[in-house]
């Protein structure tokens, strides 16, 4: 497998027994892996990978999706941060708007 050139980490507030709990699954985390998943052709980004992942433990960021290999989080994460987070890393910028710091 070749390296992707970006890697998704998307909180979907997964507990150790697999049951999503809190708020970034209350708030459709789910909902924005699959719009992500389309922005991502639409964009031909296609060397990319994306993981749901358990709680990220910031939940009143959320809905909360980490970027590599750039490593920048960003918080309150929607459709809408999903079109300017993409736009930014096609540009080379950080969506500062949304970083979680």
């Amino acid at each position: 497998m070749e390296k992707p050139d970006y890697h998704f980490f998307v909180c979907c507030s997964y507990r150790v027994q697999g049951e999503p709990k809190g708020i970034c699954h209350k708030k459709e985390a789910v909902g924005i892996i699959q719009y992500l998943e389309e922005e991502l052709m639409e964009r031909d980004l296609e060397n990319t990978v994306i993981s749901s992942t358990g709680c990220l433990n910031v939940c009143r960021e959320g809905p909360v999706m980490i970027v590599y290999p750039q490593g920048h989080w960003y918080a309150g994460v929607d459709e809408n941060a999903i079109d300017e987070i993409l736009d930014a890393l096609e540009e080379g910028r950080v969506a500062e708007q949304y970083l979680l710091t």
